[in-house]
């Protein structure tokens, strides 16, 4: 007999993952990887972390909003949300089964699996659930679409419409 009980989730009906980031802004990869979760989760979250280390470019009212206006009005199983603190207590609170992390290559891999770790060992009930970026995305990050539109640059289609647009507005005029 084994010593291992399957797990019985309390509510399978419902599934429930965290998809964290700072979302600086949104990109297509980062869209890419919602749509994915939807397939796989009841609901997702998305929940943009106030990252103490990094500079955003947007508000954090921006971003929520930016997110927002990529998806339809009647879609009920996404959420927006923002975060302050560890993303798998954040999880566990909000009954999420997992935590979503996208993987662009390798590299992100490393710290990715860290994290993975030391989040299973903070709260052994949120999973990390990791989905490979769509190819066409791989390249893309929000820092390397920040930087090219600082300089002119077409990010037309790495960033939803409305996005594209802001960040045209943000560095109109500006060549630095």
């Amino acid at each position: 007999m084994s010593k291992y009980k399957p797990f019985v989730s309390p509510d399978v009906s419902k599934t429930i993952a965290v998809y964290p980031g700072t979302f600086d802004p949104i990109t297509e990869g980062h869209l890419d990887i919602i749509q994915r979760a939807l397939y796989l989760f009841d609901r997702v979250i998305v929940a943009i972390a106030e990252n103490v280390s990094k500079k955003p470019l947007f508000s954090l009212e921006e971003r929520v909003q930016m997110i927002k206006d990529c998806f339809p009005a009647d879609e009920k199983r996404i959420e927006v949300d923002t975060v302050n603190g560890l993303i798998v207590d954040y999880a566990y609170t909000k009954g999420a089964k997992a935590i979503v992390r996208g993987l662009r290559a390798v590299s992100d891999f490393d710290y990715e699996f860290q994290l993975a770790l030391m989040n299973r060992r903070i709260e052994r009930e949120v999973e990390t659930v990791f989905l490979m970026t769509g190819f066409r995305w791989i390249y893309i990050s929000s820092s390397i679409i920040k930087e090219a539109a600082r300089y002119g640059g077409d990010v037309g289609g790495l960033v939803p419409d409305h996005v594209c647009e802001k960040l045209r507005l943000c560095f109109l005029g500006n060549n630095k």
